[in-house]
Protein backbone atom coordinates (compact mmCIF):
# COMPACT_ATOMS: atom_id res chain seq x y z
CA UNK A 1 0.00 0.00 0.00
CA UNK A 2 2.26 2.44 0.92
CA UNK A 3 3.83 1.97 -2.60
CA UNK A 4 1.18 3.33 -4.10
CA UNK A 5 0.98 6.34 -2.16
CA UNK A 6 4.33 6.94 -3.25
CA UNK A 7 3.12 6.49 -6.62
CA UNK A 8 0.45 8.62 -7.00
CA UNK A 9 2.55 11.22 -4.71
CA UNK A 10 5.28 11.13 -7.54
CA UNK A 11 2.41 11.08 -10.34
CA UNK A 12 1.42 14.64 -8.94
CA UNK A 13 4.67 15.99 -8.77
CA UNK A 14 5.67 15.28 -12.05
CA UNK A 15 2.22 17.20 -13.02
CA UNK A 16 3.96 20.16 -11.90
CA UNK A 17 6.89 19.74 -14.04
CA UNK A 18 6.84 22.05 -17.36
CA UNK A 19 7.12 19.64 -20.31
CA UNK A 20 10.31 20.40 -20.97
CA UNK A 21 11.37 19.20 -17.49
CA UNK A 22 8.96 15.98 -17.85
CA UNK A 23 10.56 15.37 -21.44
CA UNK A 24 13.78 15.57 -19.51
CA UNK A 25 12.80 12.77 -17.19
CA UNK A 26 11.52 10.23 -19.28
CA UNK A 27 14.63 10.87 -21.07
CA UNK A 28 16.25 9.80 -17.83
CA UNK A 29 14.09 6.84 -17.03
CA UNK A 30 14.14 5.47 -20.49
CA UNK A 31 17.97 5.44 -19.94
CA UNK A 32 17.98 3.74 -16.31
CA UNK A 33 15.51 1.15 -17.97
CA UNK A 34 17.88 0.33 -20.79
CA UNK A 35 21.33 -0.37 -18.48
CA UNK A 36 18.70 -2.63 -16.35
CA UNK A 37 17.75 -4.28 -19.73
CA UNK A 38 14.08 -4.14 -18.96
CA UNK A 39 13.99 -1.47 -21.58
CA UNK A 40 15.76 -2.93 -24.74
CA UNK A 41 16.13 -0.42 -28.24
CA UNK A 42 15.00 -2.03 -31.05
CA UNK A 43 16.06 -1.38 -34.47
CA UNK A 44 13.92 -1.13 -37.78
CA UNK A 45 14.71 -3.72 -40.31
CA UNK A 46 13.99 -1.14 -43.27
CA UNK A 47 13.74 -4.06 -45.89
CA UNK A 48 10.68 -5.68 -44.79
CA UNK A 49 9.04 -2.92 -45.79
CA UNK A 50 10.54 -2.54 -48.90
CA UNK A 51 7.32 -3.22 -51.94
CA UNK A 52 4.79 -2.71 -48.84
CA UNK A 53 3.10 -0.27 -51.14
CA UNK A 54 3.74 -1.62 -54.48
CA UNK A 55 1.04 -1.00 -56.69
CA UNK A 56 -1.06 1.09 -54.56
CA UNK A 57 -0.79 4.17 -56.53
CA UNK A 58 -0.69 2.20 -60.09
CA UNK A 59 -2.11 4.51 -63.00
CA UNK A 60 -2.43 7.61 -60.71
CA UNK A 61 -0.70 10.95 -61.05
CA UNK A 62 1.46 11.68 -57.68
CA UNK A 63 0.15 15.78 -57.67
CA UNK A 64 -3.36 14.25 -58.45
CA UNK A 65 -3.27 11.81 -55.63
CA UNK A 66 -1.66 14.56 -53.08
CA UNK A 67 -4.17 16.95 -54.55
CA UNK A 68 -7.15 14.46 -53.57
CA UNK A 69 -5.41 13.68 -49.98
CA UNK A 70 -5.44 17.61 -49.03
CA UNK A 71 -9.29 18.07 -50.21
CA UNK A 72 -10.31 15.08 -48.24
CA UNK A 73 -8.72 16.61 -44.87
CA UNK A 74 -10.89 19.75 -45.60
Amino acid sequence: MPRKLSLEKITKEIEELTPQEQLKLVESLIHRLRRTGVAEEKSLDWNQLYGLGKGLWEGEDAQEYVNRLREERV
